[in-house]
This record gives C-alpha cells, sequence and structure tokens, in this order.
C-alpha cells in the first residue's frame, strides 16, 4: 500500500511550486486525481482552461471524453489515477516548454515511485515523448504498443482525447476506431493484473 503521508506532502510541495514561470499565470495547480493505490495510471500533457480553473485534471472536453473512453471497457475514472507532466496551465494551452517540464519533471517521478502502477498509459506525443525518449516516434506510429519502463511498469502510449475530438470519425482505420482497440488491450491487460493481486 502506498504512504498516504509522504503522497500528502508530495501534493502540497507540488501545489506551493513556484519552480518556473507557469507558477504565475496559474489560477489552480492541478496535481492529479483518483486512486492512488490503482496498478493503472494515464499521464497527459499538462491543464488545460477548465482543469486550471477547477485544479482538477482531465475535466474538460477531453477529459469527459477520456471518461468515456474507460467507461467504455466497464473501468471506472475513480479506479485509475490521472495526471499531466506539468502541473500547472501552460498559457493559451501551448505544448510545455523544456525548462516547464524539466521544472516540474521530479513531481511526476515522485508520483510514479509512490504510486507504482503496473500499467502507464502515455496521453499524447507529449507525454510520450516524456517517458519512453525524444526519438520513440510519432503517437500514430507507436500507440498501441506496449513499452517497458523501469521498474517492471509497462507503457502504452496512446491518442490524447484531444486529438480525436479534432478527428471525430469512427471509421475503421482512423484514429477513433484505434483507440477502441487499444483501450481494450489496456483493460485486458489492466484485468489480468487484478487477477493476479
Amino acid at each position: 500500500m502506498l504512504d498516504e503521508i509522504k503522497f500528502n506532502e508530495l501534493c502540497k510541495k507540488i501545489n506551493s511550486c513556484t519552480n518556473c514561470q507557469l507558477s504565475k499565470t496559474r489560477i489552480n495547480v492541478v496535481p492529479g486525481e483518483g486512486d492512488i493505490n490503482s496498478p493503472l495510471m494515464f499521464i497527459g500533457e499538462g491543464p488545460g482552461a477548465d482543469e486550471d480553473s477547477q485544479g482538477r485534471p482531465f475535466v474538460g472536453r477531453a477529459g469527459q471524453l477520456l471518461t468515456k473512453i474507460l467507461e467504455s471497457v466497464q473501468i471506472k475514472r475513480e479506479e485509475v489515477y490521472i495526471t499531466n507532466i506539468v502541473k500547472c496551465r501552460p498559457p493559451n494551452n501551448r505544448v510545455p516548454l523544456p525548462e516547464e517540464v524539466k521544472a516540474c519533471q521530479n513531481y511526476l517521478f515522485e508520483q510514479i515511485n509512490l504510486i507504482k502502477p503496473k500499467i502507464i498509459c502515455a496521453l499524447g506525443s507529449t507525454s510520450a515523448k516524456f517517458l519512453l525518449g525524444p526519438d520513440v516516434g510519432t503517437i500514430s506510429k507507436i500507440r498501441g504498443t506496449w513499452f517497458d519502463y523501469k521498474d517492471g511498469i509497462k507503457i502504452m502510449p496512446l491518442y490524447h482525447p484531444s486529438y480525436l475530438l479534432r478527428n471525430p470519425s469512427k471509421e475503421p482505420g482512423l484514429p477513433k476506431h484505434q483507440m477502441w482497440i487499444d483501450i481494450q488491450n489496456v483493460k485486458e491487460t489492466y484485468e489480468k493484473l487484478r487477477n493476479m493481486a
């Protein structure tokens, strides 16, 4: 079981962070939410406007779609842990700058160390490249593929839900259909892990 005192201390540290310029423009810090004992973790890029105003990850349109994607394979949002690489919103939802990622990365690494997930779903290219290295390839090439991370953790890159909002067709071979195949793969592996526990 996770050390809750350590986790709460980490969240306090994240909430009062001023390591980079994003701390000057945020409304709220968005550390993450969900089941801190879950074997399944979702990592996105950074908070958007809705997340910034509520202090919760993935609550805007992309977040609502993520919840639906999870529900489509009978996974409740509350039973996974959801966070982002950077914990404050980059202005105009731009991609976080390298120095912003660097200033924030230890928080994410500490979250991973404390939660000890068995599976990480990297949502979108920024998250996948951060976790797997800049040369890992485009998200369309690597999505749906299992990668070995440290400490026996498996990573699967997935399309970011915001990308699916821009590409809504469910035609076979297109992103939304691919996501349906990928999330079923995640669910299958997740169930195996739960049955082994």
